[in-house]
This record gives structure tokens, C-alpha cells and sequence, in this order.
């Protein structure tokens, strides 16, 4: 799923919210009610005007802060959500941060998932950035309501205010007590904090805390085993009609020349079946088949013959891509260096020991459990599109632009997500049903099949990479170059958000985050390269560890390649390059520490697997690191993979995986847990199983017959520790990903001494490195 370095512009930049440092806060009276919120830096109050009062509620007074949470007159909390629930307990996370310092009675906490406003600023869940991102601002907004609520307290209970504290949801004082919602119903708040007066709030110590990082009810679970929880694919309004697409045989340039839909109009229910028309250019020679029910779409989209003239990319394959790719790696002029010390030509020039390596990764579907779907509705000039979404504010333009309204007459409406991984941070798929619903005039609710979902895809593009490493004459490694072409989704989605290298030459930070890792090689080059045959063929997308799911399969299977031409044992190799000095020494507030951390959970995972001990035959161990997403927010993560290798087969089981993990402050165990098992189990699939070919303009495989994600037999014992730690706390979505492949890949090598260097795994990977080292 996703992180956006390279990035998403920085505190207080354009297309993200400013951060609680530079707004102020206000609490005020309203009406009936009370307000609490941040005061964005281009507000009416920042601009010297006076503040319009929101408008009065007719309903009892409640505490309503707006932007982060309310409390009612029952004391009930409820906390605004802006992330995507998809399964990672986003919400319980981030209500519990401001639940800690407002001093909330958990049992009284509600979440509330919000639909799109300008209010919310930037929309987006992805790249582990939620609770990062969110850690101090939510902080600071309930310490911010604490001490408001404590200070009305106060008053009311004729009580100094220096002699008061809040607990659980209730203000005491000199031995009386009065409930937020008392205070609430009775109290006349009038608070408002600067810039610099929010900053200066005294937050909690990590000892002083009573929610984060202790075992709590997750907010989210009842509903979602009871069957109350409602997902996109759930939403209905009244008198919707129903959809289903065919997909023409490219992503681009595709035509409708002809459509007949004769067969189709012996279904009971069928409509009619129409082309739409995109003036965004998402959904070109799209045909949507419309019926009364939804089974009568899925049978009818089945009859109607539709024929296209295609687009460029119908006669491309995978290979196609991949030799591309090659090609462009060959010429040293393409692309950007990401990282370029001085000294690189001159270290390989000099080495003693020169190593290079090739690593290729095929293209991955998303096949979250939830196939894309949408429903549009359009009520008084204003387009409702019901949808589950990562990413709001990428495709609510896109959607103004397809229908040509103004973007603040599209809204979307928030829905649990049936899997994101990154699928839905692209939102095309709300295009088409609001194209369907604006050609008949009538509310549409599209719905994808399996097939139709895996065809439409945003998959991760396959990528090749080059890796080198030179060795100065005393053993010392010189100098590394790193070298990656794969398709661009950013490039593809939001070029806007593409970084730049110190020439000026634009690179998408998804697409090589990882390779400017934390081991200290000497004179380093990174240099990624757009293929933009793979972006002309497909859009590219992001995938739930993106860019380190192929860079750190490079990175770390190449560190094992090199230990064993240095003769040096992996994990000892891993930690002489953790050196912690120039720019992997770390810096605050989020990679304090810098490499030191990683070589620590290297240690830690060794230790608990049983690194350096006898294996069984044919059984080895094999270690690998990450950061995770992006240097900005590191997640210090380790791995280490036991694997028995079946020699007549050359089948690949994975028996065990030990992996440690520094992400900071644990704000929710339990749900932290949930992610790095989650991931852990993604990596094996992406390592040993998933995996499909682009072929004709079209992905291989379409169903879960022919691609074959892990299945439960195949899960190996999982053993996951966090690191105690009070550090900033970072991301768990994607880290324990990144570092489960290259350790599979290297415990083969320790097995059978097979050396496999494309992902997926395939057995005949296996059989043609045991050929070449003479093992059978």
C-alpha cells in the first residue's frame, strides 16, 4: 500500500494540510453547541477577519470539535476519521491517540469515517503514513480539548484550576468530580490557542500514557464480524440501476466500432448496453451494460459482443517490457541519480573485486478480496459517488473533469474497503459508474467482476535492476551502484508529486525507495529509470510495500551475493556496512538512531532463529533488512526466513519466520501485530506464488484459479517482535513486506546453494541454480 515520499510536500506545503504548528486552535461557543478545530493558515482568523460562528444545531449541545472529535451531552466521544479502514484498524489507532490526552473513557469512544471536504485537507491512506503523520497533531487536539474541558471544569466546580485534572472522561477537583458530558450540557467554553500556544502544550511522557500502547477493544471489530459493517459494494439508493463493464483489450487508445447487444436482450432485467464517452480520458472505449439487477448485468455483459480497434500496447508483452527495460539500463544517460556521490568510476576502476548482479521482478495484481465498485447518484447538482477509497484527493479532479462540473460539486461518500493495497488509491473505478449514472440520468451501481477487477488493474510493474559493488585491495567495499527501470505510478497518476535529482531530472520516489538504503558502501549511485513502455502499456500502480517490494529484493539478496564473494558471513557483512556515520548516521525525529537501529533488529533476529546453528538437509536460514518505505519514516525491520528445499521437486517450503521490528512508539499492539503478520504473509506470496505476465495488452491471468496467492496451508510459523521503544512512531503497512522476499531467496541459497534472482520463485528457478552449481 502505499507511502508517497519525493515526495508529498513537507509540513505546511501545497496539496497537504498545514501542520498543528501553524494553525491555531479555537474552542468556542456556538449556538447551541460548542466548537472545537484548527485553524487552518489561510482561515478567516489568520487573515484578520472575524470568525463565522458554525451554524447552531437543533439538536442538544454537544462538544464539536469539528476537524478531530465530539463529545455530546451523554459524554459519548466521537472521532473523525479521514484514513481508509481496509482491514489495518486505522481508526482504533488514531482515535486512541487523541483519546490518551483528552483523557477519554475508551468505552465511550466512537469512530466516524468522513466523507470528502475541503476541511479534511489532503485525503490518503497509504505508505504506513497514517499514524505518523497523525501522532502529534491528534496529540496535541486532545490535550488541547483536556485542558479546555478541564479549565470549564473548573468553573463550574468553583474549584481553582491548578487543583484539577481529568481521568476517564470526568474533571476532579478538591474531591468533586463533574463528566465531560455535564460539562458539556452546563458549560459555556470560550478557548482559542495560537500557533505557538498549541506547540507549547506538554504532552504526555510514554509512561504517563493509559491507551497507547496498552491492550484495548478494537473499535472496529464488532461491526465487521456481526455483518453490520458496510463496504462500498454494500451501498444503495433508492431507484439505482445496475452496471457492469466490458473492458476493452487495452488500457489506451482503445475505440468502440460496433456494439451488439441482441443476444443479451433475452435476459430478464437487461436494459440496454452504450459506450461511454471520457472526456478525462480514465476509462477509453469503456461499454457499460445496464440492467435491473445485477445479476441481469453479469449475465447480459456476458452476451453482448462489443468490437474495438485496440490500442498500441495490444501487441506487447512482458518480455517485451522487461528487454526494454535492459536496454534502457545500458545507457547511462537515462534517468535520475538519486543518489550520486563523486568517486564512483574511480572506486570501480581501482577495485580489487568487482560484483555485478541482474534482478528481475514480474508484474503483481492487487486481487484485494473486494472487487472495484461504485455507485453515483446525482441530487441537486451535486454528483454522490459511494465508494471505499485510499485516495479521495487524487480522483475527486478527475472526476469533476469527466463529468465537467466544478470539483466542489463531487462528493465522496466514505465506505469500509473489502482490501485496498494500494488498488484503490487509484480511483478510476469511480469514473465509469458516474459516466454510467450521468448518460441514463438514473443513480448507477457499478460493480466489477473478479475477472473484470484483475483486467482493469493498476498492477506493480515488472522491473529490472543492476546492481554493482567494488572492493577496494584491503577487502573494504568501495563503492555501490544501484540501477532500476519498472513503470511509474506516480508518473502515471500525479506526476505533480514526482521528486526531482540535484540536475533536475524527475524520478518517481515509489519506484526506487529502498535502494538508497542505510549500509555505508563507499561512493553510492542510485539511478532510476521510467520504463515507459510498461506506462504506455498499463497504468502502473502501487502495491502494498511498492517500490522496496522489488528494490529491497535487489538490495538484500545482492548483500548476500556479496558476503559470499567477500567470504564473510551474511549477517556479519550486513552489520560491518551499519555504520551509522554521514548520512546513515540517523536524525530527528524520525530516524534517531539511523543504521545503528537496523543493525540492532539484525542482531535480534539472528539471535531468536538460531543464526550460525546446524540446519537439517537441504534446510537453510536466510536474513535480510528494511527500512521499509522511505528514509523519512524508517521502519526498522529484520528477517529471517527458514526454508526446506525439496530436491526432487525443487518445491520451496517456507517453515518458519522470525522477524523483529523498530517502528517506534506502538500506539495499538494488537493492530501492529495484524500489519507485520499481514505483511509478512504478503511477502511470501509475492515471493514464492504471485506473479502474472502482461501479454497482448492484457494481464495472463484474471482469476484465482491460474493466480494463485498463498494459501493457508502454506503459512509458515510466524514469530514477530517489536522493539520497546519511545521513539517516533512510524509505519507498519508495508516494512515487514519488503524484507520477507530476499530472505526466502537467500535461506535457498543456504539450502542447496541455488542462487534465484527473479521473483516469483518458481521451481525451475530453483532446478537451474542447483544444475549450475553441480548439486544434482
Amino acid at each position: 500500500m502505499l507511502e508517497f515520499p519525493g515526495k508529498l510536500p513537507k509540513e505546511g506545503g501545497a496539496g497537504r494540510s498545514p501542520s498543528p504548528g501553524r494553525r491555531g486552535f479555537l474552542i468556542a461557543a456556538a449556538g447551541t453547541g460548542f466548537t472545537l478545530a484548527f485553524l487552518r493558515a489561510d482561515s478567516s482568523l489568520a487573515a484578520g477577519k472575524g470568525a463565522q460562528a458554525p451554524q447552531a444545531r437543533a439538536t442538544a449541545p454537544v462538544f464539536d470539535p469539528s476537524i478531530w472529535f465530539q463529545i455530546d451531552r451523554d459524554g459519548m466521544i466521537t472521532v473523525n476519521i479521514a484514513k481508509a479502514e481496509m482491514g489495518q484498524h486505522i481508526g482504533t489507532a488514531l482515535a486512541r491517540i487523541v483519546a490518551d490526552e483528552l483523557e477519554a473513557d475508551w468505552s465511550k469512544v466512537r469512530l466516524h469515517y468522513v466523507d470528502t471536504d475541503p476541511k479534511w485537507g489532503l485525503m490518503v491512506t497509504g505508505g504506513s503514513w497514517s499514524v505518523w503523520q497523525n501522532f502529534d497533531p491528534l496529540s496535541r487536539a486532545g490535550a488541547a480539548g483536556r485542558i479546555a474541558l478541564v479549565e470549564e471544569g473548573a468553573r463550574l466546580l468553583r474549584v481553582p484550576v491548578s487543583a484539577c485534572h481529568a481521568k476517564l472522561g470526568v474533571v476532579h477537583g478538591r474531591g468533586r468530580s463533574i463528566s465531560y458530558g455535564e460539562i458539556v450540557r452546563r458549560g459555556k467554553l470560550a478557548r482559542q490557542y495560537t500557533p505557538a500556544q498549541l506547540k507549547a502544550i506538554v504532552l504526555k511522557t510514554p509512561q504517563q500514557r493509559s491507551l497507547i500502547g496498552q491492550p484495548v477493544q478494537a473499535l472496529d471489530i464488532p461491526a465487521k464480524t456481526n455483518g453490520t459493517a458496510v463496504y462500498g459494494i454494500d451501498a444503495h439508493v433508492d431507484g439505482m440501476l445496475y452496471a457492469r463493464p466490458k473492458i476493452p483489450p487495452t488500457r489506451y487508445g482503445s475505440k468502440v466500432v460496433s456494439i451488439d447487444d441482441s443476444a443479451a436482450k433475452k435476459v430478464p432485467g437487461y436494459l440496454h448496453s452504450a459506450a461511454l464517452q471520457d472526456p478525462s480520458g480514465t476509462v477509453p472505449g469503456w461499454v457499460m451494460v445496464y440492467a435491473q439487477s445485477y445479476a441481469a448485468a453479469l449475465r447480459a455483459a456476458d452476451l453482448v459482443q462489443v468490437k474495438w480497434r485496440a490500442g498500441a500496447a495490444s501487441h506487447v508483452s512482458e518480455q517485451d517490457i522487461l528487454g526494454y527495460a535492459g536496454k534502457q539500463l545500458a545507457d547511462a544517460t537515462l534517468g535520475a541519480r538519486v543518489v550520486d556521490d563523486d568517486g564512483v568510476e574511480q572506486a570501480f576502476k581501482d577495485a580489487s573485486l568487482k560484483l555485478e548482479r541482474h534482478y528481475t521482478t514480474s508484474t503483481v495484481l492487487h486481487f484485494q478480496l473486494e472487487p472495484v465498485n461504485a455507485l453515483a447518484q446525482e441530487i441537486d447538482g451535486v454528483w454522490h459517488i459511494h465508494a471505499g477509497n485510499q485516495w479521495q484527493s487524487l480522483i475527486l479532479p478527475v472526476l469533476a473533469q469527466a463529468l465537467k462540473v466544478p470539483e466542489d460539486k463531487v462528493m465522496l461518500h466514505t465506505y469500509l474497503l473489502g482490501g485496498g493495497f494500494g488498488r484503490r488509491l487509484n480511483g478510476d473505478y469511480c469514473v465509469p459508474a458516474a459516466l454510467a449514472a450521468q448518460a441514463v440520468g438514473r443513480p448507477v451501481k457499478m460493480i466489477c467482476t473478479r475477472a473484470d477487477d484483475a483486467r482493469f488493474d493498476s498492477p506493480r510493474s515488472p522491473s529490472v535492476q543492476h546492481v554493482r559493488m567494488a572492493f577496494d585491495a584491503a577487502g573494504k567495499v568501495s563503492a555501490m551502484v544501484h540501477e532500476a527501470s519498472a513503470g511509474w505510478p506516480t508518473q502515471a497518476m500525479i506526476p505533480a508529486f514526482l521528486a526531482k535529482d540535484k540536475d533536475g531530472h524527475p524520478y518517481d520516489p515509489f519506484a526506487i525507495a529502498g535502494a538508497d538504503h542505510w549500509y555505508t558502501v563507499g561512493a553510492q549511485r542510485v539511478r532510476a529509470v521510467s520504463n515507459d513502455l510498461a506506462n504506455s502499456s498499463f497504468r502502473p500502480g502501487w502495491l502494498r510495500s511498492v517500490g522496496p517490494g522489488w528494490t529491497n529484493w535487489a538490495v538484500e539478496s545482492f548483500m548476500d551475493e556479496a558476503a559470499q564473494a567477500a567470504k564473510v558471513d551474511p549477517l556479519a557483512f550486513r552489520l560491518s556496512l551499519l555504520q551509522a556515520t554521514g548520512r546513515n548516521a540517523g536524525s530527528a525525529p524520525n530516524a534517531v538512531g539511523g543504521a545503528a537501529r537496523l543493525a540492532h533488529v539484525l542482531r535480534r533476529a539472528a539471535e531468536k532463529a538460531g543464526w550460525g546453528t546446524a540446519m537439517p538437509p537441504d534446510t537453510g536460514l536466510g536474513i535480510a533488512a528494511t527500512f521499509g518505505q522511505e528514509r523519512d519514516m524508517p521502519t526498522w525491520t529484520a528477517c529471517v526466513a527458514r526454508v526446506k528445499v525439496d530436491r526432487s521437486t525443487c518445491m520451496v517450503k517456507v517453515e518458519k519466520l522470525t522477524m523483529v521490528i523498530d517502528a517506534g512508539t506502538i500506539v495499538d499492539p494488537d493492530g501492529a501485530l495484524a500489519q507485520a503478520e499481514g505483511g509478512a504473509l504478503w511477502g511470501v506470496s509475492m515471493a514464492l506464488h504471485e506473479g502474472t505476465a502482461f501479454l497482448n495488452g492484457q494481464v495472463k491471468d484474471t482469476n484465482l484459479n491460474t493466480y494463485t496467492p498463498l494459501r493457508m496451508a502454506d503459512v509458515p510459523e510466524l514469530d514477530i517482535e517489536f522493539v520497546v521503544s519511545t521513539a517516533t512512531a512510524t509505519g507498519l503497512g508495508e516494512p515487514p513486506t519488503t524484507a520477507v522476499a530476499p530472505a526466502i531467496g537467500n535461506a535457498i541459497f543456504a539450502a542447496v546453494a541455488s542462487r534465484v534472482r527473479h521473483l516469483p520463485i518458481r521451481p525451475e528457478a530453483v532446478l537451474k541454480g542447483l544444475d549450475r552449481h553441480g548439486a544434482v
